[in-house]
């Protein structure tokens, strides 16, 4: 199993920052940084007026980077192509309490389980040095090769390897986060670019 957590810190406001994280996915000017995001749904949204708290849930389809030849052995032929490349299905859950200022995310793979296990859990807050100005973002990843796990050796290379294209992917989506968020940040001072 690895773990590996990251945190980054968003130089603006708490509520920018959130607002940014929602339209990553569906930003147009996105999918040429999250090549990897193949489909993305809203299946539940829920506002709890009386505690101020917004629930989501949504799907999100993935391209995996081309697995190895093992695993690709121990994959359903729907969720293989021919580039070795495999495609997940993931749910993601959301809970923003906007009184609080906070924002946690979990995001947990729901097929390909018997083969490998990811969940991923983010948080947004105002940064305690600079609660109006900025945000801290905190990230914790756990990524678990089920069916190698008593090959110690191999389920490690498989979870590294997966780990480091996690790593690439967050690196991403924090790039177009800070993008949004500087557009963001235009358009309320009234001179926003015509482009996200």
């Amino acid at each position: 199993m690895v773990v590996y957590t990251q945190e980054h810190v968003y130089r603006h406001p708490w509520d920018r920052v959130t607002a940014a994280a929602w339209r990553k996915f569906t930003d147009p000017a996105s999918r040429t940084s999250l090549t990897h995001v193949a489909d993305l749904h809203t299946l539940q949204r829920r506002v709890d007026t009386e505690a101020g708290r917004l629930h989501a849930a949504r799907s999100i389809t993935v391209r995996s980077p081309p697995l190895p030849f093992i695993l690709r052995r121990l994959l359903p032929a729907a969720a293989a192509s021919s580039s070795g490349a495999a495609i997940c299905h993931c749910v993601e859950t959301s809970v923003v309490d906007a009184p609080r200022r906070a924002m946690d995310v979990v995001v947990r793979n729901v097929s390909l389980r018997g083969i490998i296990e990811v969940e991923e859990r983010s948080s947004f807050r105002p940064h305690p040095d600079r609660p109006d100005d900025w945000t801290q973002f905190r990230q914790e990843t756990t990524i678990r090769c089920r069916p190698l796990a008593k090959l110690a050796a191999v389920a490690e290379k498989v979870e590294t390897r997966c780990a480091e294209r996690f790593l690439q992917n967050s690196a991403k989506g924090r790039e177009v986060v800070e993008r949004i968020c500087r557009y963001l940040e235009a358009e309320a001072a009234g001179a926003a670019p015509s482009a996200v």
